[in-house]
C-alpha cells in the first residue's frame, strides 16, 4: 500500500521513464521519430497543444508529398507559389501563436496589478484606521480636558457665591468641629494637605504583643535577669551611723577632699 514503504517501492524517487534502445532501418522513416525532442515533464505526457503540434507536423508532410519535383522546370513556378501560400498560413499560425502568448501575459499582468491594488488598498486602509484611531485618542483627552476645567470652573463659581460681597469671613472653629465635611475632618490634597490612605495596612498585628497568652509565651522564653532585676545599693563615699545618716565630720571631710582634687 501507499502507507507501506517496500525495496519495490519507488513512488517518491521516479525518474524519466525509460526509453529502450531502437535501430531504424534505411528505407524506413518511422513517424515516432519525430517526436524525439519531446521528453517527460516537457511535452510528455501529450496534452492539447501536442497533439496539434503532431497534426500540423503531418498535414505538413501530406502537403509536402504533394509538392512537384525539382527535375520538372513547367513546374517549378507552380512549386513556388505552393511554398509561398504553405509560408505566409505558417506566418498567420506564428502570429495567432503570438497574440495567445500576448494574451496570456496580458492576463498575468492584470493580476499581478489587481494583486497590487488589493495590497496598496490594504495598506490605505490600515494607514486610515491608525490615523482614525490617533484622532479618536486626540478627541477623548481634548474632552477630558475640558470636562476638568470645567468641573474646576464649577468649583470656583461654587466658591465664590458663598462671598458674593467679598467680606474677610474668619474662620469658625465650631462650625468647623460640628461640619464634618469641612476641612477639619476630611481635608483635600489640593489645599497641600496628603492624607495617608489605608494607613491600617502598616500597623503591625503580632500574636505575642496583641494577646495576653502571646505576651505570656514569650515572657516564658526570657531570661530571669530580665524579668527579675536584682538592685545593689550602691556604698557610700563616706562612712556613716548605724542608722545611715552621715556625721558633719565626715561630710567636711569628704567636701575638704573634693576641693583639695
Amino acid at each position: 500500500t501507499v502507507g507501506t514503504q517496500t525495496d519495490y517501492r519507488d513512488g517518491e524517487a521516479q525518474t524519466d521513464p525509460y526509453s529502450p534502445e531502437y535501430v531504424v532501418l534505411s528505407a524506413s522513416i518511422p513517424e515516432l521519430l519525430t517526436l524525439a525532442t519531446l521528453t517527460w515533464g516537457r511535452g510528455l505526457p501529450a496534452g492539447l497543444a501536442e497533439v496539434e503540434m503532431i497534426e500540423r507536423a503531418r498535414a505538413k508532410r501530406a502537403w509536402e508529398a504533394t509538392l512537384p519535383p525539382l527535375d520538372n522546370a513547367s513546374q517549378i513556378a507552380k512549386r513556388r507559389k505552393m511554398m509561398d501560400e504553405m509560408e505566409k498560413k505558417e506566418w498567420a499560425f506564428r502570429e495567432q501563436e503570438i497574440e495567445k502568448l500576448q494574451e496570456l501575459r496580458l492576463e498575468v499582468l492584470k493580476k499581478l496589478l489587481r494583486r497590487r491594488k488589493e495590497k496598496q488598498n490594504e495598506l490605505d486602509f490600515k494607514r486610515l484606521d491608525a490615523q482614525w484611531q490617533n484622532h479618536q485618542k486626540t478627541l477623548e483627552e481634548k474632552v477630558k480636558k475640558i470636562q476638568h476645567n470645567c468641573a474646576l470652573t464649577i468649583r470656583k463659581l461654587i466658591a465664590k457665591r458663598k462671598n458674593v460681597r467679598g467680606k474677610l469671613v474668619r474662620r469658625d472653629i465650631i462650625e468647623d468641629y460640628a461640619d464634618f465635611a469641612s476641612q477639619t475632618y476630611a481635608p483635600l490634597s489640593r489645599i497641600g494637605y496628603f492624607p495617608d490612605n489605608h494607613a491600617e495596612r502598616y500597623v503591625v498585628k503580632n500574636y505575642y504583643l496583641n494577646t495576653f497568652a502571646g505576651l505570656c509565651e514569650m515572657e516564658a522564653t526570657l531570661p530571669d535577669s530580665v524579668t527579675q532585676v536584682q538592685i545593689q545599693a550602691p556604698k557610700p563615699k563616706c562612712s556613716t551611723t548605724k542608722t545611715g545618716f552621715i556625721k558633719r565630720s565626715a561630710r567636711l571631710e569628704a567636701e575638704l577632699a573634693q576641693v583639695h582634687q
